[in-house]
């Protein structure tokens, strides 16, 4: 796994933050990306445009990863956004409780079977965001980070 989680020597000037523990069930992954539209609408990317869509789709995934693979009993996942006001870059970060379940390494996934309805959610991650990855920082914890510019600057 990667082992920064942080690399913010790469973005300068002021940042926006929004963090939010949600408990790792179906209902907690569908808040993430609610919270993450609500959130990028008051920073000035507002629902409809491509920026607030794609980070929520964004959310989406990884929350959904965080509840289907990293669950565990009585154990949350937390949901962190940081928004890069200089670069318009949002980084995502989704922290769940499952740290011996890794997660592949940027640019070595394997597409999906055709027939199979599920295993696209970091390709899409991998396809749409700058950088993505994982870390385990404790030994408790892992976090799966991506970074995507919110396109079209809100007037």
């Amino acid at each position: 796994m990667n082992v920064e989680i942080a690399p913010v020597h790469e973005h300068t000037g002021p940042a926006h933050h929004f963090r939010i523990r949600l408990s790792a069930t179906a209902r907690g992954a569908r808040l993430a990306r609610h919270l993450t539209a609500e959130q990028l609408d008051r920073w000035g990317w507002p629902y409809d445009s491509e920026g607030n869509g794609t980070a929520s789709l964004l959310v989406a995934e990884l929350a959904a990863n965080a509840v289907r693979h990293g669950r565990a009993r009585g154990r949350d996942f937390a949901l962190r956004l940081t928004l890069y006001a200089e670069d318009a870059t949002l980084r995502i970060e989704v922290t769940d409780a499952r740290p011996d379940r890794g997660v592949p390494l940027p640019g070595t996934l394997t597409p999906a079977d055709a027939d199979t309805e599920s295993g696209r959610g970091l390709l899409l991650v991998e396809s749409l965001s700058t950088r993505w990855g994982a870390t385990a920082g404790d030994p408790y914890t892992k976090t799966v980070w991506c970074e995507v510019p919110l396109t079209g600057r809100p007037g």
